[in-house]
């Protein structure tokens, strides 16, 4: 069983980075990155992903309200944050 992943994060090379890891595992597949809290919202309502892995420091729509809202839109989601603070 496949684990469907969107990743969130401002920065590409932590999206890309984090990307790389995870491919490496056969329980997990990304299916869809993000670079802010917008671009989040539109990719789970669309690919409806079981773990949405956030970045919790981005410009605009920040992390804590994009779990938020993302939760609104699919409450059966889990979401990781993340933080270099």
């Amino acid at each position: 069983m496949n684990i469907r992943i969107v990743l969130v994060d401002d920065h590409r090379i932590v999206r890309e980075s984090l990307a790389n890891l995870l491919a490496k595992q056969t329980d997990f597949q990304v299916v869809g990155q993000a670079e802010d809290g917008r671009a989040a919202l539109r990719l789970v309502e669309e690919l409806k992903p079981r773990v949405v892995v956030m970045d919790v420091g981005m410009a605009g729509l920040n992390g804590i309200d994009a779990t938020r809202q993302v939760l609104e839109l699919v409450p059966e989601v889990r979401v990781i944050g993340l933080s270099m603070h």
